[in-house]
């Protein structure tokens, strides 16, 4: 039977993998501001995770499988963020290039209405 620790580590690393499955889903619908909520919450796992003495569940063959899974899930995650995060800064980009702040002062005459 399975010590306390390991039970610990194990409830940890399946609210890790739910965590990450969720993270795919809102980076997919493009549901940033619940994306970065869910990346918070998984940190404060991962902080847990590394506050235990020793992950004993690191060790057994649920580990493997679960391993298998999620590395591939992380990988979409990080590209897809990456996607959405150059998209954004193009667009920002976009939009300040029509900022006529820095312009010329000509240019707030001419679009005055005498």
């Amino acid at each position: 039977m399975p010590d306390e620790s390991y039970e610990t580590a194990r409830e940890l690393w399946e609210k890790y993998r739910v965590l990450t499955h969720e993270l795919l889903k809102f980076v997919d619908a493009s549901e940033i501001d619940t994306f970065i909520e869910l990346v918070e919450q998984r940190g404060q796992i991962v902080d847990l995770l590394q506050a235990l003495p020793a992950d004993p569940y690191r060790a057994g063959a649920e580990w493997a499988a679960l391993d298998a899974e999620i590395r591939p899930l992380e990988m979409q995650i990080q590209y897809k963020a990456r996607a959405w995060l150059n998209r954004s800064r193009r667009q920002n980009a976009a939009v300040h290039s029509y900022d006529l702040t820095g312009a010329s002062p000509l240019g707030g005459n001419l679009n005055r209405r005498y």
